[in-house]
Order: structure tokens, then sequence, then C-alpha cells
């Protein structure tokens, strides 16, 4: 095996199916190895077997009429212990020894590109169905599960404890793409408060062009970027997003700022300066193969600032639309 990439949580590996010879970069699988206390690991194992058999995704990019998903495709899963031992066994006992570690086989594609313009998502570990069964999660606030995903990026919806949907996935892509362009998102300067974070977020969402001044001071802002933000505040916690319009938007960004829609990424440069990578801990849920399903628990907690204390005979809260948020959109 070859080492490729190394984090807090696991690392990833080249392998092949020949032990006769060493492995290398051409190696045509990557082996993610994580221990198995870890809470996320089970969210991951089940989006990989449900989502990302090598059929699935090509019947997707068929389907779809794509040149690739950004998706890399499964192979296949197992146990060992830190001395070698491999061992298979259902994942419900996995975290009864501290001695096992996960495996998972993925196609090589993810790590080692076969193009530099191809980009993949690898981390899995906080997917969530939000619509089983067709019927979408209800909107709760739970806080014990606040703040849940990398700080910098994670939805508002998350910073409170409500399950993930589409519009905070679509959020935390509108805050990475910000990042991508500008350099350093305006709350990064105090990553370790969550609560400045949250507050920060929620404030600068709510005046999107406040949100692109702060970002880009002095410059030019981009349209495409603000526009979707726009629209993304505007959506309700459970509804369908436009994509098509979502895609539109972006497309016209680009088209005003005079660059071609032709596939090619390029991260060498931002604008506010580079910013160095720090390795920092992300907040991740306790271990548990039916956490996703499981209803949070009802807990007594003082009303933050800014927010009245709820009447006991108040009227159930309905899920909210606009700004990502517990409240609509500005009048």
């Amino acid at each position: 095996m070859l080492p490729v990439r190394f984090n807090i949580f696991s690392f990833c590996t080249l392998a092949d199916e020949s032990t006769s010879k060493t492995v290398g970069p051409d190696a045509p699988y990557v082996v993610k190895v994580e221990p198995s206390e870890n809470g996320p690991l089970f969210s991951e194992l089940k989006f990989y077997m449900r989502a990302a058999k090598p059929e699935m995704i090509q019947k997707w990019t068929s389907s779809h009429k794509l040149k690739y998903l950004g998706v890399p495709r499964y192979w296949g899963s197992g146990l060992h212990d830190k001395n070698g031992k491999r061992s298979i066994g259902k994942s419900q006992s996995v975290t009864k020894s501290n001695y096992y570690r996960f495996l998972l086989w993925i196609s090589s594609e993810s790590i080692t590109l076969l193009s530099f313009f191809q980009v993949f998502l690898v981390d899995y570990g906080l997917a969530y169905r939000y619509c089983p069964e067709g019927v979408h999660k209800e909107y709760k606030e739970d806080p014990k599960k606040c703040h849940n995903g990398t700080i910098e990026f994670t939805s508002i919806d998350a910073h409170l404890g409500v399950n993930p949907s589409r519009r905070g996935d679509l959020q935390i892509l509108g805050f990475c793409m910000i990042q991508w362009l500008c350099g350093k998102l305006p709350w990064e300067d105090k990553l370790t408060d969550p609560e400045y974070v949250a507050n920060s977020k929620r404030r600068l969402c709510d005046e999107i062009p406040a949100l692109m001044e702060a970002c880009f001071p002095g410059k030019k802002k981009p349209d495409g970027i603000a526009n979707y933000m726009e629209a993304i505040s505007e959506l309700g916690y459970a509804a369908k997003p436009p994509y098509q319009q979502l895609r539109d938007i972006l497309l016209r960004g680009l088209k005003s700022l005079g660059v071609k829609d032709d596939g090619k990424l390029d991260f060498s440069v931002a604008q506010n300066g580079d910013v160095p990578v720090k390795v920092r801990k992300r907040k991740l849920p306790k271990a548990s193969e039916e956490e996703d399903e499981a209803e949070p628990r009802e807990v007594k907690k003082r009303a933050p600032r800014g927010r009245p204390p709820k009447s006991p005979t108040s009227s159930p809260k309905t899920p909210p639309k606009g700004r990502g948020r517990g409240r609509g959109k500005k009048q």
C-alpha cells in the first residue's frame, strides 16, 4: 500500500489486487482506513453501499448525460485489527473493540484524478437521508446537534441543530465557492467560537450585499455568487431547489466575467491572499448505527440572546422559509 492522504480522522492509501508487486501511483484502488469507533463511519458506509456502487454511478451519469460524476465508485469494505489480522463482521460488532479498523475500497480516481479538472468528493461521514420513504424530515432544532460539520462551511440550519436538507447543502456549497474566490470567510477569525460563527453567518446572510462587501472589500463583487446566495436564502427547509435556475445563475455569472464554461478549475490564486491550511477538529455526532433515524430528545434550554422564550401555550413551529434560519426574510 502507498499512503497518499492523511487527516486527524483517517488516512487513504493506494492499493492493488496484486500482492506480488510494489504498489505504485497507477494503482486502481484507494483504501480509506479509519478507526471503527468514529461516529460518522456507518453513515459513510451506508452512503457508499446505497448510492456509489459502480453500476449505480454508471446508470446516473448515462441518464443525466454527464461526462462523469464526482463520487468515487465503491468496491467493498471490511475490518482488520491493528496487527494486520483481517476480520469480517457485521457493523453492530465493530464498536465493541478498539482494535478494529474500517477498510473502505474505492476507485483510485478519487485521489489520483483521471483529469486535473475532475473533482471528487470523498467524505460522506455526515451523509443523511433527508426524505426517507418520500417524507421530508421535519424542521426541528436540537441543542445536542448544534454546529455539526466543518465549522466555517456548515449551514445555518446545522448551527441550530436542524437535520440536513437540500437547502443546507446548497448554502454550504455557497460558502465554499465564496471562500475559493476571496480566500477567507468573514467569520474565520474566530472559528473556536461556534456561536460567533453562527451569529456572523445569520447576520450577513440576512443582507447578501453586506456578505459580499465583507468578503470582497473594495473590489468588484461576483454577481453570480450574490444572486445564488439570494436564491438560496428564499428556499424553505423542505422545498425542492430550482436546480436549473441555480445553474443558470452561475452560468450568467461566468458570462458576465467573460469566463467560458469549459469545465476547467483553477484554485491557485485567492483574491484576498493565500490562506495557510490548518488542521481543525470537526464536531462529529456520536457513534450510533441508527442515529440518523432517531428523533431528538426534548432538552430544556435557556432562550438564546435575541430570541424571546417560547410560551408553553404557543403553537408548534412551522418550517421556516428564507435565510436558512428559524425565521423568514425581512420585509
